[in-house]
């Protein structure tokens, strides 16, 4: 799986891709991600990748040159790889990413996200370049990149060998039949923690009684499908 990220500010991304399960996921060839600076798309010798918006407005707008000549090169030039690539555009006018399409992103090839920043991308982005829209919630980011990070991070973990090649099932363990994604309460030691005198906050004593349908059961009335 490869994550190619296009964004001005390729200087977040060094930390996200040098640490913890991301980082051992390239070490063993698992997963590729590439950051790519739009600057370097961009003509002159000063790089400008933003300009004013038509019919006024506050702030400035990312320009859609840089943009195309970027995606172009990163695109797979073979209808049959083009196929297996998508590229995806943040924007919080939507549908909101989830679990279900973060399954359907890990049946792909390739990701190539678009981050927006400033005021906004020029709406022929949108419109012409990208396959998809995804919005992250409803709110407003300053820009794309914790949206192509956490697509990274939920896209990979569903990957094989990421997060435990010895233990494949750990992908299956809380799917539904509409491959989305329970989500439920857990705990560990110690059983019982005393944060001040008089105060005690207690494991559940289901998930100690040892009997495993008993605390399939209670994890299914504590879970929240995502």
């Amino acid at each position: 799986m490869k994550f190619d990220v296009i964004t001005i500010f390729p200087d977040f991304f060094n930390c996200f891709v040098s640490e913890s399960l991301i980082k051992r996921a390239q070490e063993k060839g698992l997963i590729k991600i590439g950051i790519h600076n739009l600057r370097d798309f961009s003509e002159g010798p000063h790089q400008v990748v933003d300009d004013r918006p038509f019919g006024g407005g506050f702030g400035m707008v990312l320009k859609i040159e840089p943009i195309f000549k970027a995606v172009k090169v990163l695109k797979p030039k073979t209808k049959a790889k083009a196929k297996k690539t998508k590229v995806i555009f943040f924007t919080p006018r939507a549908r909101k990413f989830n679990q279900k399409k973060a399954f359907e992103f890990s049946k792909l090839d390739q990701l190539i996200m678009i981050c927006g920043r400033y005021e906004g991308v020029d709406e022929r982005v949108a419109k012409y370049l990208a396959d998809e829209k995804l919005s992250m919630g409803d709110y407003v980011l300053l820009g794309g990149e914790l949206a192509a990070m956490s697509v990274i991070e939920a896209v990979s973990r569903l990957v094989p060998g990421v997060i435990g090649i010895e233990k494949p099932e750990i992908l299956k363990e809380r799917v539904t039949e509409e491959k989305g994604f329970l989500e439920y309460a857990q705990y560990t030691r110690p059983e019982v923690f005393k944060p001040k005198r008089g105060k005690e906050w207690k494991v559940p004593k289901i998930l100690l009684s040892g009997n495993h349908q008993k605390v399939e059961e209670w994890r299914k009335r504590h879970s929240k499908a995502v």
